[in-house]
């Protein structure tokens, strides 16, 4: 069979693969793009969409039952499980749709299956119809990563999850026990544990949120125990006794084993990269633990390829792989594009309290050397927060001291994954306590909290 020539090939259209795909045609690029499960990928169809969705109607749920702090009557205040999802299956499709639409609007060309790479340059595509052969001088991989799977805590769909059942649940949990607490357990557990599932987190690290500065994991592990959730940090499930509707969890926590009841188990250790049945390493394609290694530019070292978002290694976010597909496209085209830069990249989880934060914790800046500054500023001093009715919460920044640049910041409290893009912007544009200083933010926004974080950290705080 003939193959079809382009300037670029993606594979997989993830927030990845698609956002390179359209960056590529808009600079002129004949481009075809190549998926074999949905349009959209992991985020828009198994991650970061659906599960915003379902965190919404937990927090709306959670919301109701504080009516009469706000002088409003709700009685008989309940959920539809099925509805939930059936709400975030729906967002999901709405998107996955628009993704198919963005394709032909710019005139690239789709094409259904899984592809492999039997030689440089070239990708075969197994589809429904049968084998389709693609060319190009430049081939984008954007396959993504998948749950990992520690033995003997496999998911089976019934009675131990991975993120992809716990998006459509058989039912609802009333014992559960989410094995990891970063990002994805610790959405989970927060979703189920305020729809009322006693929930337990396990976190094999010392402290839950463990890439979170410290102070914002503390802070986080108060709220999360106050809304009657159980964390076991240092920890570690060593075993689980699979029954008839219940789970028997091995824990092991300062040296001693405990057992544990559950009905429902959520294993959330981390992902592994999609490299497997592409052909890279016969292309001489370099790989880590399961993750592609790149140069700045997400070169693999094999002319004219490249690979972006989760399979190219951390931080595993979308956000970053859109811009790395920018980037990539960019470069494709001839341009001379900025590398992205991991730690000006923002990290968001949208737990309750919801968790954000960008650049060095405070002690990875002590740990570089840095003489620091730091600032913070409580929920509970601002006029906007109360007004909400979320007084809890914190926003903290870290300085180097000698140069007044802004090293990190985070933050815990309401809506804090929409505040912290004002230090991600600041931080690009390599601003320093002076800038922040004289920038002048409206009044009554949560937003002046991340001004006073900045005045604390230079004994110039206002409101405490």
């Amino acid at each position: 069979m003939a193959s079809t020539t382009y300037d670029m090939i993606v594979i997989g259209a993830g927030p990845g693969g698609y956002v390179a795909a359209i960056r590529g045609a808009q600079l002129g690029l004949k481009v075809a793009i190549v998926e074999r499960e949905h349009m959209g990928g992991i985020c828009l169809n198994w991650g970061c969409i659906p599960t915003k969705a379902m965190l919404r109607s937990s927090e709306v749920f959670h919301l109701m039952h504080r009516a009469k702090e706000f002088g409003l009557k709700a009685e008989g205040i309940g959920y539809d499980l099925d509805a939930v999802v059936k709400r975030s299956r729906g967002v999901a499709k709405q998107l996955s749709g628009g993704v198919a639409h963005l394709m032909k609007k710019n005139k690239v060309t789709v094409v259904m299956g899984a592809a492999s790479l039997p030689a440089k340059g070239k990708v075969s595509v197994k589809t429904e119809k049968g084998v389709e052969e693609l060319e190009a001088k430049h081939i984008i991989l954007a396959t993504g990563a998948r749950a990992r799977e520690l033995p003997g805590l496999e998911a089976d769909g019934d009675l131990v999850w991975t993120y992809k059942h716990a998006l459509v649940p058989s039912r609802m949990p009333k014992r559960l026990l989410v094995i990891g607490s970063g990002a994805i357990g610790i959405e989970f557990a927060s979703f189920y544990n305020t729809l009322g599932a006693d929930t337990t987190v396990v976190e094999v690290m010392d402290r839950i949120l463990p890439v979170e500065d410290a102070e914002i994991s503390a802070f986080a592990k108060k709220a999360f125990t106050k809304q009657k959730m159980k964390i076991m940090e240092k920890a570690m499930v060593k075993q689980l006794d699979r029954g008839k509707g219940t789970v028997t969890a091995h824990i092991e926590m300062g040296g001693k084993v405990e057992k544990h009841e559950f009905d429902t188990v959520i294993s959330a250790v981390g992902i592994v990269g999609n490299v497997e049945g592409l052909g890279l390493e016969a292309l001489g394609v370099k790989i880590d633990r399961t993750h592609v290694v790149t140069d700045e530019y997400c070169r693999t070292g094999v002319d004219g390829l490249y690979a972006i978002g989760d399979i190219a290694g951390a931080p595993w976010l979308a956000h970053k792989a859109s811009h790395e597909g920018v980037m990539v496209a960019e470069l494709i085209a001839g341009g001379h594009p900025h590398p992205v830069k991991p730690e000006s990249i923002a990290g968001c989880t949208y737990c309750h309290p919801q968790v954000a934060s960008v650049g060095l914790t405070e002690a990875k800046a002590k740990e570089k050397g840095y003489a620091v500054k730091v600032g913070r500023f409580p929920f509970i001093g601002n006029g906007k927060a109360i007004a909400l009715g979320e007084p809890e919460g914190m926003i903290k920044t870290v300085f180097d001291a000698k140069t007044g640049e802004l090293l990190g910041a985070h933050m815990v409290g309401a809506e804090v994954t929409e505040l912290i893009q004002g230090y991600v912007v600041g931080r690009q544009l390599e601003t320093t306590e002076e800038d922040l200083m004289n920038t002048v933010f409206p009044h009554p926004t949560l937003s002046e909290m991340m001004h006073e974080s900045v005045l604390d950290a230079y004994d110039r705080v206002i409101h405490i």
